[in-house]
């Protein structure tokens, strides 16, 4: 890992924009999904896990100055029937907002994504959910990145299969299109682990640099699993499929956000370990 870099999102300053909701494994706070708003202040959405046998809440935040937020929904578990939750992804649609998220099936290593639409972010606390990217009993899906352009819907969804058991950490990378982001055509794999590599259990795509490039999390080992760290991929042919770039990670961090700003400067956030185990949210300004 080249911790001299500079230039890369992470190896500068940052400031602790929700910090971790308490010591040692599993008191998490990050897997991040970031918008602006019409009134230029920024919604936050984000996984909070209270121990790995706690309470698990997707957040809605609004922040005023990228760093200092205030919570504006409190979405636990219990409201979509699941054991946990994970990475969230808040879209802004023509009429409102939108926000993905995915949904571990108590008893089963099983994982599923649903979507939850609100006027406002607060209402997403009173909405129902909305099953999008099911899985099946070969795969679970989660941790989505989506993105909507003038093309439609896009999303990237990371699988975990699920025929061996104890080994359902492994992970790829799909790629999904859609006209209204609601009925979803997966296209198959788009990003794989590397055999011998440092990325060799899995690769989740995590979101998109300014040039292009994407940022993924990846690791080498079952013992990694909670430890992975952000590689570089690009594009290939038609965009639906991406490859690796270099035989390291370039950051000690995961779940990458790139929110860009109004400005054309880009806000950062991330999540990143702490020595006892814990995991805070953190965020930095970015000029590449």
């Amino acid at each position: 890992m080249d911790r001299g870099r500079t230039d890369f999102p992470g190896s500068g300053p940052a400031a602790v924009a929700i910090a971790a909701p308490g010591r040692g494994d599993g008191f998490w706070a990050g897997a991040p999904s970031a918008a602006l708003d019409d009134d230029g202040t920024i919604l936050l959405a984000y996984r909070v896990r209270t121990g790995h046998d706690g309470i698990d809440a997707n957040a809605i935040a609004r922040s005023s100055d990228g760093e200092r937020f205030t919570t504006v929904a409190w979405l636990e578990q219990e409201q979509f029937g699941a054991k946990h939750v994970e990475r969230p992804a808040l879209i802004r649609t023509d009429a409102g907002w939108r926000l993905y998220v995915c949904c571990a099936t108590p008893g089963s290593k099983h994982w599923w994504i649903g979507c939850l639409e609100a006027d406002d972010p607060a209402g997403f606390a009173a909405a129902e959910v909305r099953p999008v990217f099911r899985g099946d009993e070969r795969t679970g899906v989660k941790d989505p990145l989506v993105v909507r352009d003038g093309g439609g819907w896009r999303a990237w969804i990371c699988c975990h299969p699920l025929d061996i058991p104890d080994a359902e950490d492994r992970m790829s990378t799909a790629y999904a299109t859609s006209a209204d982001g609601l009925d979803w055509t997966v296209h198959g794999t788009a990003l794989s682990g590397r055999p011998g590599a440092w990325d060799a259990r899995g690769a989740r795509l995590t979101g998109f640099l300014p040039d292009g490039r994407a940022t993924y999390d990846g690791r080498a080992t079952a013992e990694e699993n909670w430890f992975e760290r952000t590689g570089l991929a690009r594009a290939t042919g038609d965009g639906s499929r991406l490859e690796a770039l270099g035989d390291a990670p370039v950051a000690d961090l995961r779940y990458l956000e790139v929110l860009t700003l109004p400005d054309g400067r880009f806000r950062l956030y991330y999540e990143a370990r702490l020595p006892d185990g814990s995991h805070e949210l953190r965020t930095a300004l970015w000029q590449p």
